[in-house]
């Protein structure tokens, strides 16, 4: 990481805005030009199905499906698992349920959102919403998220997966993962992935945030969950060609980027604890993975004043919510920008 330039902010940007910015590395770039590759439409790819097969067998599950994005991956596992008329139930705060559930406007499915804390959903208002009979909707799907987004990056305890899960199974209904930052979980609790996932029958991961292939997620789960959610795919336009070269780039993410995600958690901590020492006008979420919060209620500032002045001053953020920012840390940070980021914050508090 070269040396920041605190005298000219703006010519090299601190892209906080999310880990979805990260660009592929050379070895990806190496691996994308010489996989093999072939029509992953008719008789399949071979760099794609080394991909699916490395991913299940990570994630503990009998077979893979790699799609565009990891929405897709979600949107897959609950239409494969689920009839029209039924519902889904799943954190209140979940990506799945706050930006992703306008897909219900074609699925024939209801959302049902559960209250819950830091992420993990209310275990006894889950009994409730799995109770079934009368008026209610059947319950056909639980899901989960780790880390979880709109949580600050939090992970959810296994021993709360474990739970929810076994109160799924009791009640005869799958429970699935949005896994996109998965691996920022099973790093942060310092087990393996496949500890997190056997709590569940499906699970999304996605490859283009901090293990930073350029696209694509891969979903797993059962053989026959997968061939479905195959079928499913070619429905949605989500049938790829020689996909390989894309593939390629997830293999290396999966095979060699996770590892270095503490890094990324290490500077989020650096991030959050600078701010902090800016309180009481601001203050900060003490994020558990990469994902930081800011809350700017009391600074007399706007959201989007916030984002224009700190990119004024070379960091770029996104609004959270009416009064908070999102700081999310990745490969291309490192502490000179952690650094500069505070000390723009600072800048912008100063000058109000």
């Amino acid at each position: 990481m070269t040396q920041r330039n605190l005298a000219d902010p703006v010519s090299t940007p601190v892209d906080l805005r999310s880990d979805t910015v990260t660009h592929p590395t050379a070895a990806m770039y190496e691996r994308m030009r010489t996989a093999p590759i072939g029509d992953d439409g008719l008789d399949g790819d071979p760099t794609v199905r080394e991909l699916e097969a490395s991913v299940a067998d990570l994630l503990g599950k009998e077979a893979g499906l790699f799609v565009p994005s990891c929405t897709m991956a979600n949107l897959l596992a609950v239409l494969a698992q689920t009839q029209r008329s039924e519902q889904v139930v799943l954190e209140s705060t979940a990506h799945m349920y706050t930006s992703e559930r306008g897909a219900a406007t074609f699925t024939g499915l209801f959302y049902q959102g559960v209250s819950g804390t830091a992420g993990a959903m209310d275990l006894n208002r889950l009994e409730d919403a799995l109770q079934a009979g009368g008026h209610k909707l059947k319950t056909s799907l639980v899901a989960m998220e780790t880390s979880h987004n709109n949580a600050g990056g939090a992970v959810l305890p296994l021993d709360h997966m474990q739970a929810v899960h076994g109160m799924a199974r009791a009640a005869g209904v799958p429970l699935h993962l949005d896994g996109a930052r998965l691996f920022n979980a099973a790093v942060a609790l310092g087990v393996p992935a496949a500890d997190i996932s056997r709590y569940t029958d499906t699970v999304s991961l996605c490859l283009s945030k901090g293990l930073s292939a350029p696209v694509g997620a891969v979903l797993a789960g059962s053989q026959a969950v997968v061939a479905k959610a195959r079928t499913l795919r070619r429905m949605l336009g989500g049938t790829q060609r020689q996909s390989g070269i894309m593939a390629a780039a997830g293999l290396e993410g999966v095979q060699h980027m996770g590892d270095r995600l503490v890094e990324d958690h290490v500077r989020a901590r650096r991030l959050s604890d600078g701010i902090n020492r800016l309180a009481p006008a601001l203050t900060a979420t003490v994020p558990q993975t990469n994902i930081v919060q800011v809350e700017t209620a009391d600074t007399g500032m706007s959201n989007a004043e916030w984002v224009a002045a700190l990119q004024a001053q070379g960091v770029l953020t996104r609004p959270w919510g009416r009064t908070r920012l999102r700081c999310v840390t990745h490969r291309h940070i490192g502490d000179a920008d952690i650094d500069a980021a505070v000390q723009a914050f600072a800048t912008v508090l100063n000058g109000r």
